[in-house]
């Protein structure tokens, strides 16, 4: 690891410059915050050995966006049991970019965090090998971590996820059982591991019941309202004929989808009945009301901070070692979005 002056060298900054873009404060330009960064990226910097770990209660959790309210839940839930631990936390918003991510990473090292949390990190979205190496690189480097809904089984870190494949089964399966076959799917980004695993779900529980799976019923496009709408608005536009049904990836998308087809006079659920994921706070209160696939953050809140905390301190006992994965199961909630199709 290389030390701050070595860097600032490098760099052709002083060691102060170099310190004000660790901590990400003001007083540096845009073009010298990127030089420092590019030599940080070649060359790491940490304040202290890694394999000597000094005990400062800090932790770090990233999540990817504030703007969908599962994240500040998780964020929430994961700040209360640290606490509960005597750990003291940091939160960091990477607006799901690596770039961002990775400069987070570094803050939080120079900073003397004890380990980080990951909720839905990078590589739960690309899964290519430079996002699995640069993870691989922290694990080398001596860095203790937790996935939430990561999705790396192999990597060395331990994976708290919701069963998403089970999410798109049970959601479609429902609208089955309630008399619709065509049963379409908003889905996230194609890259997206959670949106793929709900599409598999989606498509089991449609051969299970012997309807075939159209793939023209999928629409991709970016998590959140917006992406919701604008997959939706493709789905209704269908030129065969379109769904009675929709599920989505997240809730978030699926307010958009209720938003587009109040836009269009479609009524939910006489005309399309719409499933979410996630069971944020919102869903209960918007009309309709949602159907939505709930998760566990709580629970997967406490076993994302106790795998961590025994990482950290295995009190005595041999630290776990290779990839861990703890899957729970979500929670089918039945609201007002969903209906027989007329």
């Amino acid at each position: 690891m290389a030390g701050l002056a070595e860097i600032a060298r490098a760099a052709g900054v002083s060691v102060s410059t170099v310190s004000r873009v660790l901590n990400r404060r003001a007083g540096v330009n845009d073009e010298t915050r990127q030089r420092v960064l590019t030599v940080l990226a070649e060359m790491p910097y940490t304040p202290r050995g890694l394999g000597a770990l000094q005990r400062t209660g800090v932790i770090g959790l990233l999540v990817p966006e504030l703007s969908n309210p599962v994240f500040p839940a998780f964020a929430e839930a994961l700040e209360t049991r640290a606490s509960r631990l005597g750990y003291a936390s940091l939160l960091c918003n990477t607006r799901s970019a690596s770039m961002r991510e990775e400069e987070y990473v570094r803050m939080l090292l120079a900073r003397g965090v004890e380990g980080m949390v990951f909720v839905s990190p990078e590589i739960a979205n690309t899964g290519g090998e430079d996002v699995h190496g640069y993870y691989a690189k922290l694990l080398s480097d001596g860095v203790r971590m937790v996935f939430v809904n990561g999705g790396a089984p192999a990597l060395d870190v331990p994976d708290i996820a919701v069963d998403e494949q089970l999410a798109g089964y049970l959601a479609t399966r429902h609208l089955i059982e309630l008399g619709h076959t065509r049963v379409g799917f908003v889905s996230g980004p194609a890259r997206s591991l959670p949106s793929r695993l709900k599409r598999a779900g989606w498509a089991a529980a449609l051969e299970e019941a012997g309807v075939r799976v159209d793939p023209a019923w999928v629409a991709h496009a970016p998590f959140g309202a917006e992406g919701g709408a604008e997959a939706a608005a493709r789905l209704l536009d269908a030129p065969r004929a379109r769904p009675t049904a929709v599920i989505c990836s997240s809730d978030h998308m699926a307010l958009g989808v209720l938003r587009e087809a109040h836009r269009r006079g479609v009524s939910v659920p006489r005309d399309l009945s719409v499933v979410g994921f996630d069971d944020i706070p919102v869903a209960s209160y918007c009309a309709p009301a949602l159907t939505t696939l709930a998760q566990p953050i709580d629970e997967m809140a406490r076993a994302a901070l106790d795998e961590l905390s025994l990482r950290l301190d295995p009190d005595g006992r041999d630290a776990p070692t290779g990839n861990y994965s703890r899957v729970f199961r979500p929670r089918l909630v039945v609201r007002e979005s969903t209906a027989p199709p007329s």
